[in-house]
Formats: C-alpha cells, structure tokens, sequence
C-alpha cells in the first residue's frame, strides 16, 4: 500500500509537469516580439547563447542582448533593474532574496581544476590526483607546497597559484568545496573564465580552475588546448582509480557530474535570477520554454539536465 501511494505521487508529479511542458510549449502560437537582456556568470552564457539561438527560430522577431561578465555582475545588475535577468552560477545569498532576487535553477554544470599540459610533473599528477588537503594547500596558504610536494617527492619545482579577480560562482563554488568563501583564496586574480585558463596556459608551472565548458574545448570536447584537468582524489588513496578517471573528455565529465560521482560542490546549479518574478509575457515565455523545450539542448552543449521535480517546481514559480 505505502509503495502504491509514492508511486501514485510520482505519476502525479510527472503528469502536472508533463502537462506545464505542453503550457510552456503553446508559446508557438504567440506573437511574440521584443527585446530580452541577459548579464552574468560565464558558466551559464554558453548555454544562454544556445537557447537564444533555438528560440530566434521560433520567433525571429524577439531580440537578446547577452553579455558575461561573472555571477556577481548578473545579479547585481538584475536587482538594478539595467537586465531582464541574472546569470548566476552559485547559490543565491539571503541578502539578495530580501532586495527581491527571484529565481529558478535551469542546469547544472562544475568547476575543475586545470594545469598546464607541459607541467614537468603531469604523468605523476594524472596518475596520483589531488585532495581536497592538496587544493586547500594551494589556495589558502601564503606560502603553496611545490610541484614535488603533491606527489610526495622532494625539489622545488614552484606552484604558480590562480584565481579569479572578478565576484564569480566559479571562484564561490570552488571556495565552497574547500570550505571557504571565495575572498578566502590565494593567488593572482584574473578576470573571467577564458582569462584565467589562458593564465594557466601561458605558465608551465600554473594551476588554476574553470567551468566546464571553459575547461574543454566545444569542438574536440577534449581539454583546452595547453591544459590538463587534475583528476580529484576523492576516496583519498593516494591514486586515481578507474572511477574517479572520467577527466579525458567533456561528456565523461558531464556523466559523472550526472551520476553523482563528482561531488557537489564543486558541481552546482546554475539560475537564472529576476527582480521579482517576471511579469512580461516574453520573459515569462521564453523562461518557460528555457525549463520546457529548451532543456533538449542542455546534454549536447555540456551541461546537465535538471530532475524534473525541479524543472516542474521552476515552472511552478514562473506561474501562468
């Protein structure tokens, strides 16, 4: 009886998401026209430019203006009323709920850490991976152990620590994992997720963090080039083991992140932030197309798909 009335509960939840699909769906038959802004998290703008191109298709006469500039700015700049929405790739503050953030999570992605390809040390840093002690170490101490040190050898081969220089969720998400806040790393600050894995590309001895898709290239899906990602340790045995080794390509990365084997933080929801809940019919519109038909397009640009409770709940927030 208990099992039958969950799976009852279940059905319904899917049948009340099916059917907000098929609302949010209807859009094909608006007239819909006009213009939607969009700033913030370099995370979240691969995907946004995406999902502005499919709906251009639909309706040619709706025009984005779309720009990154971190997470900090697109909230900042949603509660200001200067976008119609935030990009935002960490968690929402308290404070900005009570200045009238509303919001919705529309996909997840990651942060990883990245190293330069040429880094003397790689073979044994593939093999080995890192702690979480390891990453504290680095981005949180004044002084960073050496190259040697991570592999439990001896020299002086120096790590050049990098971080960001710009209010971001990369930078927030990875503190997060480390269990600090992103004011709390150390390192020389670059703007942007292209900039600091260009940073890291340049100096042999570097280490930095991305996004997802600020880590891979969206062509070959494989590591930009110049860079590595450094494999997390994260049952902490002193190697990377056949199921903690899914750092080759991108897709390997986005199915671990998937199935709950890179932890959260530093996976995390990415949102999409208003100042109150939207009232225009095209942002409303295209926000639930975003959480409906949109989401056919998350898998393929690097991202994951949300659990339909959440895409339900979000279309739930948007209303009618």
């Amino acid at each position: 009886m208990k099992k039958l009335f969950v799976l009852l509960v279940v059905a319904a939840v899917l049948g009340h998401f099916t059917s907000q699909i098929l609302e949010a769906q209807k859009g094909a038959e608006q007239n819909l026209q006009g213009t939607i802004t969009i700033s913030g998290a370099f995370a979240l703008y691969p995907m946004v430019m995406k999902w502005s191109e499919e709906f251009r298709k639909l309706y040619p006469q709706v025009r984005f203006d779309i720009s990154a500039g971190g997470a900090g700015k697109g909230i900042a700049d949603a509660l200001a009323d200067m976008v119609d929405i935030g990009m935002v790739s960490r968690e929402i503050h308290p404070v900005e709920i009570q200045k009238g953030a509303w919001f919705i999570p529309v996909t997840k992605d990651a942060v990883v850490p990245v190293i330069n390809r040429d880094n003397p040390l790689l073979p044994e840093l593939l093999k080995r991976g890192m702690k979480k002690g390891d990453f504290m170490r680095i981005w949180l101490n004044e002084t960073p152990p050496t190259w040697n040190e991570l592999v439990a050898g001896k020299g002086d081969i120096q790590v050049h620590v990098y971080t960001r220089s710009d209010s971001c969720g990369a930078a927030e998400t990875w503190a997060l994992f480390l269990g600090k806040k992103q004011e709390d790393l150390l390192g020389i600050g670059v703007f942007g997720d292209p900039g600091l894995n260009e940073a890291v590309r340049q100096d042999v001895l570097g280490i930095g963090f991305n996004n997802i898709n600020y880590a891979f290239d969206a062509t070959t899906l494989k590591p930009m080039a110049g860079t590595a990602i450094v494999p997390i340790d994260l049952n902490e045995n002193g190697r990377i083991d056949a199921d903690e080794n899914f750092y080759g390509d991108r897709d390997a990365v986005v199915k671990a992140i998937a199935d709950d084997k890179y932890p959260s933080p530093p996976a995390r929801d990415l949102y999409f932030v208003c100042h109150g809940r939207p009232q225009k019919q095209l942002l409303a519109a295209f926000m639930k197309w975003v959480l409906a038909a949109g989401q056919k397009f998350v898998t393929a640009a690097g991202y994951i798909a949300l659990a339909d409770v959440k895409l339900a709940a979000g279309l739930g927030k948007i209303g009618k």
